[in-house]
């Protein structure tokens, strides 16, 4: 049985990340995954930074979101209908 006192994994790393000229201190047992992730999002943020007239990094980071999830749903919605499409021809 595992101790409730030990760290949850051996494998987790602590990294530092810098996304929008902002340093986060982040744990993560898949530093490949979080590198892309880190990738995604600052690049996103740059490039609503470049196509609108904020300059509140807040409301820049809530823009991303809004468009990473939108990129998300799209491809959800895409791999539903390809899974439907898989199932009819069964």
């Amino acid at each position: 049985m595992a101790n409730p006192n030990e760290k949850k994994s051996d494998a987790q790393h602590r990294v530092e990340v810098d996304i929008f000229g902002e340093v986060y201190r982040l744990k993560t047992d898949d530093q490949d995954c979080l590198a892309k992730c880190v990738r995604m999002v600052d690049s996103t943020m740059k490039s609503i930074a470049q196509n609108t007239r904020t300059f509140a990094g807040s409301r820049i980071a809530v823009l991303a979101a809004l468009q990473i999830a939108e990129d998300y749903m799209q491809l959800k919605n895409d791999y539903d209908e390809l899974l439907s499409l898989l199932n009819e021809h069964k």
